[in-house]
């Protein structure tokens, strides 16, 4: 489990590094070279790796102020897979993550920023 202690905006520190881009989070590594197709909308191409990764919950930090949107087609998807879905803002989505992860497979993509 990867913890994430803590968090503002524009950075993450997990496991003592901090990250100044978006980041997912899977088990047991962070790819801190996220990218999506369209930078506030989440479409699921832009989770293709983290749904690969066969979490029981994926939990998506939408940014500071929650300004990147998860439309429904996506949250769809997401859950025609057995998946949960958890979509807050990345504050909220930290506090999600490190609660979770205790007890269940957890990916988490964050948002830094907007």
């Amino acid at each position: 489990m990867q913890k994430i202690q803590g968090y503002r905006f524009g950075s993450v520190t997990i496991e003592g590094e901090t990250y100044q881009s978006d980041v997912i989070i899977y088990p047991d590594e962070v790819d801190s070279s996220w990218w999506r197709k369209e930078g506030h909308r989440l479409a699921v191409e832009d989770l293709r790796d983290a749904l690969g990764a066969k979490p029981e919950i994926l939990i998506v930090g939408k940014g500071a102020y929650a300004c990147m949107s998860v439309p429904p087609e996506t949250e769809e998807h997401i859950k025609s897979l057995g998946i949960r879905l958890v979509a807050a803002n990345t504050k909220e989505a930290c506090d999600a993550h490190n609660k979770l992860s205790e007890t269940s497979r957890v990916v988490t993509c964050l948002h830094l920023t907007c």
